[in-house]
């Protein structure tokens, strides 16, 4: 009887144990006392659970291996190639960025210089007579007219726009630098990872060249438009029998990224749109202006001595040093580069708004990228946490249905600039 009563405490015990097991418990499992039954020690249970356990590390091992072994080592060393390249792309416009600084301040210092000493030799010139005068004044149009041409070969390449987009290439380079790294760390990468890198490298190049003669980007174009340094790929059909919800994804979460995309478009890249087109105004007044009036000083200085020469020394004087100010508004106070950043800024949220749209319009949340994680991803963008996000979407869903004074007050979805 007694018997009968300690097996079946042992089988109890046992039971207890896989259970604890099985819950995922293993300290429980590799700590449990050996029963003795009339001296007979019962080591084969702990003996099957450890050995279990040493097949799952086994299998996982096993696993691990083979997904390892999966990886393509050429497309490994693929991407490895197409990073020492993204690399060298970065310091080569770190470097010309840095060039190109160096040229805006050496060419603004020398034009001003240029003629404010042929502004002062035209007012000597106005006081004085005979053979002076004529080396004065032969001097100071010969200066103004160096000036004219600098400012207009000045004026065309805007260097502090320059700067500004190799600032910009070289931020977006690090970025494909990183996310590479990111891929190959992750584990597999394929094959459409080493075409999708290389779109983005020549979409780089297109956006951002580097020569100045031929490729360059229009400093003055007709129509302002958003910078774009992505490939563009064909939208993805909608497929009407797919899921709405998994992968992080839900029908609210949707409705906040359409509300969001909507803001972006009515306020974030209208506004930048908008400043652009100031800044280009502005821009195209100085550009113009600067040669015009060193064009009209030579003249002024080159009239100097004739029956008009009094009234001539007027504009070889005051016409000169205008153009020194108007200089100075345009490439000390780097109006090219304040254009060039709004331009920036609005690429920034076109290419938010055609990520969000691309990954709506897939209507298998399979594909998408995972919901949570593309939610936060936004935010960060955009600089807000993910309640400030919500609020905003909840906000332009209530001002999106009122029309006129709410739209206008209505709140910009970015935080950062």
């Amino acid at each position: 009887m007694a018997s009968l009563q300690s097996s079946s405490g042992v089988i109890t015990s046992l039971s207890d144990s896989s259970g604890r097991c099985r819950r995922g418990m293993t300290r429980a499992t590799m700590n449990m006392p050996k029963l003795r039954i009339g001296g007979i020690s019962l080591k084969l249970p702990v003996r099957d659970l450890v050995q279990k356990v040493l097949d799952m590390g086994v299998g996982l091992t096993a696993a691990t291996t083979s997904q390892q072994q999966c990886s393509d080592p050429m497309v490994i060393a693929k991407l490895h190639a197409i990073m020492e390249v993204v690399a060298d792309r970065v310091e080569m416009h770190q470097n010309i960025g840095e060039q190109r600084d160096s040229w805006n301040s050496l060419l603004l210092t020398s034009i001003n210089t240029i003629t404010l000493t042929a502004a002062a030799m035209a007012g000597i010139a106005a006081t004085n007579v005979g053979g002076p005068l004529v080396a004065l004044k032969i001097s100071s149009t010969l200066m103004y007219l160096a000036a004219t041409g600098m400012l207009v070969v000045m004026n065309k390449i805007q260097p502090s726009q320059l700067v500004e987009e190799q600032r910009n290439a070289a931020r977006l380079f690090k970025q494909l630098h990183g996310r590479i790294q990111t891929t190959l760390s992750s584990g597999n990468p394929t094959s459409s990872d080493v075409e999708e890198a290389m779109e983005k490298v020549l979409a780089l190049d297109k956006a951002y060249p580097l020569p100045l003669l031929g490729a360059m980007v229009d400093k003055f174009p007709e129509t302002v438009k958003p910078a774009v340094w992505w490939p563009h790929h064909g939208q993805r059909q909608e497929n009407p029998s797919g899921r709405t919800d998994g992968n992080g994804w839900s029908v609210e979460l949707e409705e906040e990224m359409r509300e969001i995309v909507g803001v972006l478009k009515r306020k974030d890249t209208e506004d930048y749109l908008r400043l652009g087109k100031v800044a280009l105004k502005v821009n195209k007044i100085l550009a113009i202006s600067g040669p015009l009036l060193t064009g009209m000083a030579a003249c002024g200085t080159a009239l100097m001595g004739f029956s008009h020469g009094s009234w001539a020394a007027i504009p070889g004087v005051v016409a000169g040093a205008m153009a020194s100010v108007v200089n100075t508004m345009e490439h000390g106070w780097e109006v090219g580069m304040l254009f060039e950043m709004y331009r920036s800024n609005a690429g920034f949220f076109r290419l938010m708004e055609e990520t969000i749209e691309s990954n709506l319009n897939e209507r298998d949340v399979g594909r998408r990228e995972n919901g949570e994680l593309f939610e936060m991803k936004v935010a960060l963008q955009l600089g807000r946490s993910f309640s400030g996000l919500k609020n905003l979407a909840s906000a332009s869903s209530h001002s999106s249905s009122r029309k006129g004074e709410a739209i206008i007050n209505e709140e910009f979805a970015s935080k950062l600039f």
